[in-house]
């Protein structure tokens, strides 16, 4: 599964617009729909909520001991909606934007991981009480915050030269790589006396249960864990040394596999650290990576472009394509990407996601040697051309490339969470559950950002 649409697939299961199996949505019976949380100008259904709720329960149908309790789980999966709610209004507030041919493109990439086609994931949206609408408009949600993160990563987070250079020689000696998990206890910036108090309670009480042996770690992440990636049991996946958080690498190397380290104070709040496994970085194995090879001609749009005379120029091309016209020659003559359209439109080896998640779909839907219709990406109006896919060993060059990218990752998920907390504290949030025992309105709360704090577990023996 290509990664971008994997992650997508991921995220529409959980925000509601996911393929659950029929008979868990079928199971549910529909209550009358109310608001079960105002965000700022915008409210959260209780419909929404429990759409989203069976599809994480339907995620973890064989493993349901790892899932908190109901009215946890509630409130973590309305903080995720919360937190998507926030992210689409910032988005629109700094012009990022989603067209529909984009939309179209998840739903019809979607359609195809599911191997369904467009009638008959409809049905099974209908078969499962959910509106197409609704449909769309989740999946538009999840381009737009995707499309938020790019952003900020581009504004926010760079990587040096340097950078890359010391975590390639570090990598060429064949250090170990660890395989991590970690379980997070948030505090807000400028935290009071109080916060830091009953955070540090809490996280001796889940470090007193784990030593005890009362909980398994991954579910201790699932039910407490304050981590974005709580539901997925606080895994952080392979990491060299160079890519843990700062506050464990001078500890790491005295840990055993199954050891559990912390708690530890960071930027974010506590945290426990378990390495689960260790390796060596030579015996590795080989960084594999789809490639595709394509051409393309592109029809610029943009300020001071009237969009349907690109469209109908884009259109003109693709016909004279379908009747037979050499796409090298027409690239060269009509493309205007300069660097492409003198070699024919030719973009040569490129990961799916090289030139954007619209490029990408395109090229992966196609058979080698068939071109596309037309589409619309962030640069304008493209046909393509697919031309051969590859699975090739990342060169040097892809090597650094991909270093960069890792640790301009690691950046950003510290960078994205405090982003997140911060906009979750600055929000008029009203949350109106019905077991939540204080239903009032919160600006500028002081709440963890990635999810609510949970019943504390024992804190002592």
């Amino acid at each position: 599964m290509n990664k971008p649409f994997a992650c997508l697939l991921a995220l529409s299961m959980l925000l509601g617009g996911g393929l659950a199996p029929a008979h868990a949505q079928q199971a549910a019976v529909q209550p009358l729909d109310r608001i079960v949380a105002v965000v700022d100008e915008d409210v959260i259904l209780q419909s929404e909520l429990d759409r989203a709720e069976r599809n994480i329960r339907a995620q973890y149908a064989t493993r349901q001991d790892q899932l908190p309790p109901a009215d946890v789980l509630r409130r973590q999966v309305l903080e995720r909606l919360i937190l998507v709610r926030l992210e689409v209004a910032r988005a629109a507030e700094t012009g990022v934007r989603v067209s529909d041919e984009e939309v179209d493109s998840a739903v019809a990439n979607i359609a195809q991981q599911n191997k369904m086609t467009l009638d008959q994931l409809q049905g099974q949206l209908a078969q499962q009480g959910q509106s197409y609408a609704d449909f769309r408009k989740s999946l538009r949600d999840e381009l737009v915050t995707q499309r938020l993160r790019q952003h900020f990563a581009q504004s926010r987070v760079s990587v040096s030269d340097a950078e890359v250079d010391t975590a390639l020689a570090a990598q060429a000696s064949n250090g170990p790589q660890y395989h991590l998990a970690h379980i997070l206890i948030a505090l807000p910036e400028n935290a009071t006396p109080e916060q830091i108090a009953t955070a540090q309670t809490k996280i001796d009480g889940i470090k007193a249960l784990l030593d005890k042996g009362g909980i398994d770690f991954a579910a201790a992440a699932v039910r407490y864990s304050d981590s974005p990636n709580a539901l997925e049991g606080g895994d952080l996946g392979w990491r060299s040394e160079d890519e843990i958080p700062t506050a464990f690498t001078s500890t790491i190397h005295d840990m055993k596999v199954g050891q559990v380290l912390g708690p530890t104070r960071g930027a974010s709040g506590f945290q426990l650290l378990k390495l689960v496994e260790i390796r060596d970085a030579s015996k590795a194995p080989p960084q594999m990576v789809t490639q595709y090879h394509a051409r393309h001609i592109l029809v610029r749009t943009g300020e001071g472009v009237d969009d349907a005379a690109a469209k109908a120029k884009i259109d003109t091309i693709r016909a004279r394509l379908a009747g037979g016209a050499d796409f090298a020659t027409v690239a060269a003559a009509s493309s205007e990407d300069t660097n492409s359209g003198a070699k024919g439109g030719d973009l040569g080896w490129f990961a799916a996601d090289a030139f954007g998640p619209e490029f990408g779909s395109h090229v992966i839907a196609l058979q080698d040697g068939q071109t596309s219709e037309p589409f619309k990406s962030q640069a304008g109006w493209h046909v393509v051309q697919r031309i051969g896919v590859r699975q090739a060993d990342a060169s040097n060059d892809n090597r650094r490339s991909q270093m960069r990218e890792t640790i301009g990752q690691r950046k950003l998920e510290e960078e994205w969470t405090r982003y997140q907390r911060d906009m979750r504290n600055e929000a008029f949030v009203d949350i109106r559950l019905a077991d939540t025992a204080a239903g009032s309105a919160t600006p500028g709360s002081t709440a963890p950002a990635a999810s609510p704090t949970p019943p504390s577990p024992p804190s002592g023996g």
